[in-house]
C-alpha cells in the first residue's frame, strides 16, 4: 500500500477518535495557547516600539551629533558650530536658499500618565526650519507655537497618555508655565512628545548649546559629502548618520530587553507545554494500542503510525496557537501605550502571528516525538491482548 496513503488513512482515523479523548487533548491545545498569547502580547511591545523608533528616520536626513554619542541628550553642539554645520555641503536648501538644517534641542519634563503615575516625557526644541525638515509633521488642532514667546503644541499619542495635555492647559517648565496652544501627529515617536521652539526654550532651561542638527539632504548621495566636510576638521568633534540608519539603532538599544524578556518568558511557558504535549501523547498512543495493534496486524508500516501521532499533536498546537494568537491580537493589535517617555502603537504584525505560530508547531513537533517513536515500536501482539 502506498506510504502516503497509508499516512492519510492512519491520520484519518487519529483525527476522529479526538472528540473521544478531548479534555487531553485540550491540554495541548490550553497550554500552547497560552504560551502564545503570552510570548505575542509581549512582543507587541517590542514590534510597536520599534515601529515607532524606525518610523521617525527618514532616509533622505541626516542627523549631527556629538561623536561617540548614543543619544541626542548625551550630545552637545554649539550655536558656532551648528552655524558651521549648516553651511557644509550635501544639505538641501529651500526656495529661498536657505539651508533645511533644524538646531534641535531634547530634554525630559515630568508629567502625569492617565493612570495617575508619574513619568516623563521628552520635549523637543526646534529650530526656524524644524516643520521643514519634516514633510510628516501636521498640526491637527490648534495653532503652531509662536517662536519667542513660551508656549509649545503637544503630540497626539502623548495627549492619549498624559494628563494635562489638552490645548490651553499648562506644562510647569523652570521659568514659569507654559501653555499647549495646539497639537500634531507625525504617525512615529514624536506623537509621544512636545514641542516648542529651541532658541525660546534654551535660556528657559539655562542650555547654551543643541543637541542636534537635523539635516534634510540634497540627495541620498549627499551624506558622503557632509560626513567628508565634518570629518575634514577633528576638532569638531561631530558626525553625521543617515536619520534612519540613527533611530534602527535607537530603536534596537530600547527593544533588545524586551525581546530577550519575551523570549525567556515565552520559553519557560513553551517548556511546561512540551511536557503537557508529551504526557498527552503517550496517553493517546495508549488508548490507541488496539486501533494501532490492528492497523499493524493489516499490513500498515510503521512510520505512518510514527508520523499519524506527530500530525496530531501538531493540529493541536496549531489550534491552540490559532486562539492564543487571536486573542493576543484583538487585546493588543492597535492600542496606545507607552514606555519611559516613548508612545507608541502596540503592534501584532503578520510576521509575529506567523512566528507564534511557528513556534506551538516546533513545541508540538518536538513534543510528539518520543510518543511516535513509542507508538511505531509498539508490540502487536501486547497490544491486541489489551483490548
Amino acid at each position: 500500500m502506498n506510504l502516503l496513503r497509508q499516512i492519510f488513512i492512519v491520520s484519518v482515523m487519529n483525527f476522529r477518535s479526538m472528540p473521544q479523548r478531548f479534555w487531553m487533548c485540550m491540554v495541548i491545545v490550553v497550554g500552547l495557547g497560552a504560551t502564545v498569547g503570552v510570548l505575542l502580547s509581549m512582543m507587541s511591545m517590542t514590534e510597536g516600539l520599534a515601529e515607532a523608533y524606525i518610523h521617525a528616520g527618514d532616509p533622505g536626513r541626516a542627523i549631527v551629533v556629538s561623536t561617540g554619542v548614543d543619544s541626542e541628550t548625551q550630545s552637545s553642539i554649539s550655536r558656532d558650530m551648528a552655524a558651521v554645520i549648516k553651511d557644509e555641503p550635501g544639505i538641501a536648501k529651500d526656495s529661498h536658499g536657505q539651508p533645511l538644517a533644524d538646531t534641535a534641542i531634547n530634554m525630559g519634563i515630568p508629567v502625569l500618565r492617565v493612570n495617575n503615575t508619574p513619568g516623563y516625557a521628552t520635549l523637543r526644541g526646534l529650530g526656524a526650519q524644524g516643520v521643514a525638515v519634516r514633510p510628516e509633521f501636521k498640526l491637527v488642532a490648534g495653532r503652531m507655537y509662536v517662536p519667542g514667546r513660551h508656549e509649545m503644541i503637544v503630540g497626539v499619542g502623548a495627549q492619549d497618555q498624559y494628563q494635562h495635555t489638552a490645548i490651553g492647559d499648562k506644562v510647569i517648565m523652570p521659568d514659569g508655565e507654559w501653555p499647549i496652544v495646539g497639537s500634531y501627529h507625525t504617525g512615529d515617536i514624536l506623537d509621544g512628545e512636545f514641542l516648542t521652539d529651541s532658541d525660546t526654550l534654551m535660556p528657559a532651561i539655562r542650555k547654551s548649546n543643541y543637541s542636534s542638527v537635523i539635516v534634510r539632504l540634497a540627495s541620498y548621495d549627499s551624506l558622503a559629502a557632509l560626513k567628508k566636510a565634518l570629518a575634514a576638521n577633528p576638532a569638531r568633534s561631530v558626525t553625521a548618520q543617515r536619520h534612519s540608519d540613527w533611530y534602527n539603532k535607537v530603536a534596537a538599544n530600547n527593544t533588545g530587553l524586551f525581546a530577550v524578556l519575551a523570549y525567556a518568558i515565552g520559553a519557560i511557558l513553551a517548556i511546561g507545554a512540551l511536557f503537557g504535549c508529551v504526557n498527552t501523547m503517550y496517553v493517546a498512543v495508549a488508548a490507541r494500542s488496539p486501533e494501532i495493534a490492528t492497523l499493524r496486524a493489516l499490513g500498515f508500516s510503521a512510520f505512518p503510525v510514527a508520523v499519524s501521532v506527530i500530525l496530531e499533536a501538531m493540529m493541536l498546537a496549531a489550534i491552540g496557537a490559532a486562539i492564543g494568537a487571536a486573542i493576543a491580537w484583538a487585546l493588543y493589535n492597535g492600542r496606545q501605550d507607552s514606555f519611559g517617555n516613548a508612545v507608541f502603537i502596540l503592534t501584532v504584525s503578520p510576521a509575529l502571528l506567523g512566528l507564534g505560530i511557528g513556534w506551538a508547531l516546533m513545541v508540538a513537533l518536538v513534543g510528539g516525538l518520543l510518543p511516535s517513536i513509542h507508538a511505531a515500536r509498539l508490540s502487536i501482539v501486547d497490544a491486541l491482548r489489551a483490548t
